[in-house]
């Protein structure tokens, strides 16, 4: 039995910290909302912004843990990798990391490598050609991005503005924008090498620039999984990453993809759970194993397939919140609420009523919910 620090209090981190418990560890959690489902549910919560490395530091050195785990937010997986050095498992170089998590850095790293991705334009002058996408370099969650159809000055400055507001940094990077139909491919590193991964169809029902909407995809084509695997243990060469997990969201129309962006923490809204239910792979755990200073399981490798849709219900606008009206049947595996009847919701990605996973009898089966739930027809959000 060792003492764990998980660094990350929301939701979305409960599935491995009911994994680290389950293992027989004594789990400590930080953060600083009080209201989040962690610090609630843990006895041995910690409240303060886990950004604050100096205090973050403080806590290791009075706690003596024995292992630290990042949880499911870009900030957590940096705020572990400042405060590690070198004394933890699982973790890769501060310079691994700045490349990996900073969108301008990797795309420079994309191109040096030959990696495909979006062609990188200059930051700060009019574009030559469009469309182009206005992001900022070091947000999530779709803050910050505008995509521009037309060459027009005002409105690029605008977007420029905007993005540079929303960053950390207040840096931002300027794209061609491309089209085409948006995945992430979920790979677990050994010796830099995937010994299994999972590709995911990822859509968006309210907001364009925010997921909401998931399914696993059990027929992705031999050629893209292949390329997906090269462009992955080229990078985790060349940065020299430590086993683990490596998320990478990705843009494919007919036989191309473009590498949209990278990280190594676990990805958010439950994304593990789809996994879990879906095809039944151990995803937390192996997510955790390297933190923890195990190497993976390369046994039971296989899996099954169950159709299993994941939707994060919000709302475009803001509103009053009474209750789901569901349009049709709906088989739900999962409900998982994070709003009370009473509260008033703020439009998508700030509000989120709860996450659904719900299964299907058949591929045809799910396609039709997910197709609904896409259209806005699968519920309504009552007021």
């Amino acid at each position: 039995m060792s003492k764990v620090l998980l660094v990350d209090t929301n939701f979305s981190s409960a599935p491995l910290y009911q994994e680290l418990i389950a293992l027989g560890h004594v789990v400590h959690v930080v953060g600083s909302n009080p209201n989040d489902c962690l610090a609630k549910l843990s006895p041995n919560y910690w409240e303060f912004d886990y950004s604050d490395t100096k205090a973050l530091t403080s806590l290791i050195d009075r706690e003596r843990y024995a292992f630290l785990v990042p949880g499911c937010t870009d900030r957590s997986y940096l705020a572990c990798v400042a405060v590690g050095k070198g004394r933890f498992p699982g973790l890769d170089s501060s310079d691994s990391c700045d490349t990996i998590f900073n969108k301008g850095r990797f795309r420079g790293l994309a191109e040096r490598l030959g990696l495909p991705g979006p062609r990188r334009l200059a930051a700060d002058s009019l574009p030559a050609h469009w469309p182009v996408i206005v992001k900022p370099v070091d947000a999530f969650s779709g803050k910050g991005i505008t995509v521009l159809q037309e060459g027009d000055a005002l409105n690029f400055a605008r977007a420029v503005s905007f993005a540079r507001s929303m960053s950390p940094s207040h840096e931002h990077l300027v794209e061609r924008y491309v089209e085409g139909q948006l995945f992430s491919h979920s790979a677990f590193l050994g010796g830099r090498k995937v010994i299994r991964d999972f590709v995911v169809r990822e859509d968006s029902s309210v907001n364009p620039f925010v997921v909401d909407t998931s399914r696993v995809v059990t027929d992705a084509p031999t050629h893209l999984l292949r390329s997906l695997r090269r462009c992955v243990e080229t990078l985790a060469g060349d940065l020299e990453l430590t086993d683990g997990l490596l998320h990478t969201q990705f843009i494919a129309k007919d036989d191309a993809l473009w590498l949209i962006e990278m990280t190594r923490r676990c990805p958010g809204d439950l994304y593990s759970q789809l996994i879990e239910l879906a095809t039944g792979y151990p995803y937390c755990r192996s997510y955790l194993q390297p933190f923890l200073g195990l190497p993976l399981d390369r046994e039971n490798l296989e899996s099954a397939h169950t159709p299993i849709m994941r939707h994060t219900v919000t709302v475009p606008s803001a509103q009053d919140f009474s209750c789901l009206r569901f349009k049709m049947p709906l088989r739900i595996e999962r409900w998982v609420p994070l709003a009370r009847t009473g509260d008033h919701l703020q439009p998508s990605p700030k509000g989120r009523i709860g996450v659904l996973f719900c299964r299907s009898d058949g591929e045809s089966e799910l396609e039709r919910i997910y197709t609904a739930t896409l259209k806005r027809d699968l519920y309504e959000v009552c007021q």
